[in-house]
């Protein structure tokens, strides 16, 4: 390093030790840099791109992009234009394109250029992205995976699967189009990877019980009275990210098939629905390993499934797609079901907003049409024909709300499509009774909401006696009737702290509902006390997004136990058992996914930097299935969370294009 070098570095150093004091950096990306420059020639471009590269991947990137580097970050990072520039003045001079940056990159010794040979260098320079080692392992895992899956081509009977879905599908599209649900199950069943995205109420689990009745009635001989251990010997698993929503899943589906039972009583699908078991979190499926990255089932223990159904997949990040494609059989199925506009994962990766980047346009070849048209005769709208690659084959978006329309659904289409004054004229219209928007809005208003929101399951509480004279199955379906009325209503925050975040507005309602006598708070644990799991704990069988319910224990007197719903059964475990967890009247927008509320109410901050974005408010309100509230400082907030789009800067699909 010469004299001029470590002037700037010294001077980088400097200003990063004062943004992360100032709270503008996360102390891990200095010392990341710092270690990066520890390795070899630490020069201060290097250090700036290791700062960024850090800090992106806290916001959820999963490479930084050269064309970022070479231009203005600031919109990712979501920094003022002083920080910025003092940051990048105290790095010396940079490189200024593109090209520069790429070839400057190239002579680092802690970078691997994909097109070298590999020495295990901590940096991966892919192309025009610079990523960590691990990210560019996890990206290339699955966009190997993803290509392999889609374009692998299954046998189909279909004549057999055109008789299967007339007699699984007797309803119309109620607006005259093709049966998007018809057609998603068809092709699922061409290759080992179906992807079935669309927003609430499309019928992502109605289609998938029927795809799961389809290939338990193919997988037997010529007609569905000769099942047998074929078909029996179909092995079936069901996931999701969090408990909650595998719960969801697995009781929508058991709801649909016993709904088909009825009129395909010889698909025997009782059966199946027994067969499947309960559907479990993706760390419960792979094996988490406590204390550890790594899981129990990998490509050397692969998982014993021929068919695994993801629930909730806009939720799944990078690392976790990863690690399940990798333990998955290579000849078994894996269907995606998930939102493709929802929020993306809290950690880094955007993998389901990638796969279904191209869903609305169709892009179906002349080959798939001409499938589709023989399997479920229906006709593919010339608008949705085309020529993309394998990937677009398997994917389907369902287009039809059967259940989220009326007001919350238009408010829904008008904040995804980017459109402030429909949103506003939603809210501001006569809704009768399903929409509203507090503007401005204090905390107070926020605290009243969730005073009547919540008085409902403490009254019943306080009824019963807490519970505690109450046993056996008469006290757990008391227990599963609070669960339920707690879950009727839910406050959601866009950020965790402040007066309008997570922490500030649940020790507000705790106060709030104790003034009014409805709970008694004696310490951190209480009678009616809600809470949230914040980490996966093995030895409870507890995981990340549990929600649960404190109550006595009824068979040890001055006991709290927390409660937590899985369908129509309920689980349990000792308070004092119960490290990691945070009270859950509100929470965040992000930890609601896989969830609905009959009443839901999202609280904006007046300040939500790059978190207050579009796909946030469409996730808030599509939580509501009856009544929709909206809180915010002003209405400029709404507006600014509208305009802006959460963008993750990603190689996936240009990975999965090669």
């Amino acid at each position: 390093m010469n004299t001029t070098d470590d002037t700037h570095c010294a001077a980088l150093l400097a200003r990063i030790d004062a943004l992360t004091e100032a709270g503008q950096l996360r102390r891990l990306s200095g010392a990341f840099a710092r270690f990066i420059a520890s390795l070899g020639h630490g020069s201060p471009p290097l250090m700036l791109a290791c700062v960024l590269l850090s800090e992106l991947e806290g916001r959820g990137h999963s490479c930084l992009l050269l064309s970022e580097l070479a231009g203005d970050p600031r919109a990712l990072l979501g920094w003022s234009e002083e920080d910025w520039s003092a940051l990048r003045t105290s790095a010396g001079p940079l490189p200024k394109s593109v090209a520069a940056w790429n070839a400057m990159l190239y002579q680092c010794d802690q970078v691997w250029p994909v097109q070298d040979l590999d020495f295990q260098q901590p940096l991966v320079l892919d192309g025009e992205r610079l990523y960590l080692r691990r990210y560019w392992r996890d990206e290339t895992t699955v966009a190997r995976a993803v290509r392999e899956r889609a374009a692998a081509p299954r046998l189909v009977d279909v004549g057999r699967v055109r008789h299967w879905l007339d007699t699984l599908f007797h309803h119309a599209p109620r607006e005259g189009g093709p049966d998007w649900q018809k057609i998603a199950c068809a092709a699922a069943l061409r290759s080992n990877l179906g992807i079935i995205t669309g927003g609430p109420g499309t019928g992502k689990t109605y289609t998938v019980a029927r795809l799961l009745a389809l290939l338990f009635a193919t997988a037997g001989g010529a007609s569905g009275a000769d099942l047998g251990s074929s078909a029996g010997g179909v092995r079936i698993a069901l996931a999701a990210p969090t408990g909650k929503a595998a719960a969801r899943l697995k009781q929508s589906i058991d709801n649909a098939l016993e709904e088909l039972a009825g009129r395909v009583p010889e698909l025997r699908l009782p059966e199946l629905a027994a067969r499947m078991g309960a559907a479990r979190t993706l760390h419960s499926l792979l094996g988490a390993r406590p204390d550890t990255r790594s899981f129990v089932h990998h490509r050397g223990n692969p998982l014993d499934v021929d068919v695994l159904i993801v629930d909730e997949a806009s939720m799944v990040h990078l690392e976790m797609m990863a690690a399940l494609l990798d333990a998955l059989p290579p000849n078994a199925r894996l269907i995606l079901l998930g939102d493709k506009d929802q929020l993306a994962s809290v950690e880094a990766g955007a993998v389901l907003g990638d796969l279904c980047h191209d869903a609305q346009a169709g892009g179906y070849s002349a080959a798939t049409v001409d499938y589709i048209r023989a399997a479920t005769g229906q006709e593919i709208p010339p608008g949705f024909q085309g020529a993309a690659g394998p990937l677009a084959q398997q994917t389907v978006m369902l287009r039809e709300s059967r259940r989220f329309g009326g007001p919350i659904g238009q408010l829904a289409l008008a904040v995804n499509a980017g459109d402030a004054a429909a949103a506003r004229a939603a809210l501001a219209s006569d809704s009768g009774g399903k929409l509203s928007w507090i503007d401005p809005a204090q905390q107070q208003d926020v605290l009243q909401l969730a005073l009547a929101g919540y008085q409902d399951y403490l009254r019943m509480i306080a009824r019963a006696g807490a519970g505690a004279d109450i046993g056996g199955e008469e006290h757990d379906a008391w227990v599963l009737q609070v669960l339920r009325s707690f879950e009727a209503f839910r406050i959601l925050c866009a950020v965790r702290e402040g007066e309008w975040g997570v922490t500030g507005l649940n020790e507000a309602i705790e106060q709030r509902l104790e003034a009014a006598g409805l709970l008694r708070k004696r310490g951190e644990w209480y009678v009616g006390r809600p809470v949230m799991v914040t980490r996966n704990d093995y030895g409870t069988g507890v995981f990340n997004g549990d929600i649960g319910l404190t109550l006595p224990d009824p068979a040890r007197a001055g006991s709290l136990r927390v409660y937590f719903s899985e369908g129509a059964s309920i689980r349990s475990v000792l308070a004092t058992r119960l490290r990691q967890v945070e009270t859950a009247f509100a929470m965040t927008v992000h930890k609601s996914q896989g969830s609905e509320f009959a009443h839901t109410v999202v609280a904006l901050p007046r300040e939500g930097g790059a978190v207050l974005a579009r796909e946030l408010v469409y996730t808030g309100i599509t939580r509501a299935k009856e009544h929709f509230t909206l809180c915010t400082p002003s209405a400029a907030v709404l507006d600014s969370a509208i305009a802006q789009r959460t963008q993750r800067a990603s190689g996936l699909r240009t990975l999965i294009s090669e």
